[in-house]
């Protein structure tokens, strides 16, 4: 089933059930996708979806950092529910010892020496983990590697 379709069948399970949170969170990422469609006008493939969806993470992660900073418990709450939803609709996300394994054979690859080669090295690594890696995660270790 495609991603737009299992969205579309969770929507409709959610209102069901009567789960609010959930209903709440699937429409927020139905409205990004449409959003980005009629932005785009054209209907978003499997992977721009899933780069849509990864973006609503990242920001609430953001976001979630800020509510923890000014102790807002049930907001903290909420965002992380909303961000465990979420996920549910990505890829399963590469662990840093992989992302490490992965940095190291681009660096290879495209036979990096420093740091001015780090363009090159994210230019090669970034579209291979689209939705499945953090950026700035990805970003840190080539810098470490690079160093």
């Amino acid at each position: 089933m495609l991603l737009d379709e299992r969205l579309l069948e969770d929507m409709k399970s959610a209102m069901k059930d009567k789960s609010k949170q959930r209903l709440s969170v699937i429409r927020m990422a139905r409205a990004a996708i449409k959003e980005q469609e009629i932005n785009q006008r054209k209907e978003l493939t499997e992977q721009e979806i899933v780069e849509v969806l990864a973006k609503l993470v990242k920001q609430n992660k953001e976001s979630l950092v800020e509510y923890e900073k000014a102790e807002q418990e049930e907001r903290v709450e909420k965002l992380k529910r909303e961000i465990e939803i979420l996920q549910e609709y990505l890829p399963e996300q590469l662990t840093e010892e992989e992302l490490e394994v992965l940095v190291d054979e681009v660096i290879s690859e495209v036979d990096a020496q420093d740091m001015s080669d780090m363009g090159q090295v994210m230019g090669v690594i970034m579209p291979q983990v689209k939705g499945r890696a953090d950026g700035n995660l990805v970003n840190q270790l080539v810098r470490d590697r690079l160093e």
